[in-house]
């Protein structure tokens, strides 16, 4: 099923996002991890593409085989950076002819140790500039990247929110933004992005957090806040993984009541390949009804 069409038809509306294993081991695990979370009925699972582009076969085998044998639609993820606009159209042919029908435009990020991104001969510089080459010539439901905080990269708020402005004019049919741990965040930038004409769905995306260092890690890089009172918590904890954890999916689980409380359309859920946490957290949801009254933003 097509995401926009899932967005507007399915609730509750989860979804899950993966990265493609390196090994044979990690391969077996993924897949496992994916049948363990089907029993939650995700809307989709996405993906990713490694830095670079560096995962491209991995991506297409992991897409396929999930959406094929394990029997949830999927959303690839396609990325400006390593690939010419000729491997790019090599990637999405794989895709539509596996019958994958949803991707997620990304410009991506530089290969490891790069400093910025580079436009790689003969590609494209920016997601917006993909888009429209996706919805001239394939018939993808096409999702794009936010940022609550904006880019890291961006000068200002505006700026950011002019980029993404070009992403739905262009064809995005939705939005997924990057990690978060303050529900005002998300809520101020949708109110933003509305103000601009922005009317496309915004899923808000959510990390549980399961290890204090990795979280500070994926923070820094991605320019998103642990709120102090949350970090202050977490480094009373830092020397004890269970317990990290622990706090991270009650957290995880009360942000994601209040989102959809207050009218978020979803989660999005960056599992990290793991389904312990995740689980936990959606089968407490599916438990609850409180939220499922209230209007979609």
């Amino acid at each position: 099923m097509r995401i926009s069409e899932a967005l507007a038809t399915q609730r509750p509306f989860f979804s899950f996002e993966f990265f493609p294993p390196r090994t044979d081991e990690a391969h077996a695990h993924l897949l496992e991890t994916a049948q363990t979370l089907r029993d939650l009925r995700p809307a989709f699972v996405s993906v990713t593409y490694g830095a670079g582009g560096s995962t491209r076969a991995r991506t297409v085998e992991v897409s396929k085989q999930i959406q094929n044998t394990v029997g949830i639609d999927v959303m690839a993820h396609v990325t400006c950076a390593g690939s010419s606009r000729a491997e790019i159209r090599g990637l999405l042919n794989e895709l539509e002819a596996a019958g994958i029908e949803n991707v997620l435009a990304l410009r991506g990020d530089p290969p490891a140790g790069g400093a910025s991104f580079q436009t790689p001969a003969g590609g494209f510089t920016h997601a917006s500039d993909l888009i429209p080459m996706l919805e001239r010539n394939y018939h993808f439901c096409i999702g794009a990247a936010c940022y609550p905080e904006k880019h890291i990269e961006a000068a200002s708020f505006e700026e950011d929110l002019g980029y993404l402005k070009r992403k739905t004019d262009a064809g995005a049919e939705f939005l997924i933004t990057q990690l978060f741990f303050d529900n005002d965040k998300y809520f101020e930038f949708v109110d933003r992005a509305r103000a601009l004409g922005i009317t496309v769905p915004i899923l808000p995306g959510i990390m549980p957090i399961t290890g204090f260092e990795q979280i500070r890690r994926f923070t820094a890089l991605c320019g998103a806040t642990i709120p102090p009172k949350l970090l202050a918590e977490l480094q009373v904890r830092r020397d004890e993984p269970k317990a990290v954890e622990e706090l991270g999916v009650a957290y995880a689980t009360l942000q994601c009541t209040d989102l959809l409380r207050r009218g978020a359309p979803g989660i999005h859920f960056y599992t990290l390949n793991k389904s312990p946490a995740t689980r936990a957290i959606v089968s407490a949801l599916l438990a609850a009804t409180a939220w499922r009254t209230f209007t979609i933003r």
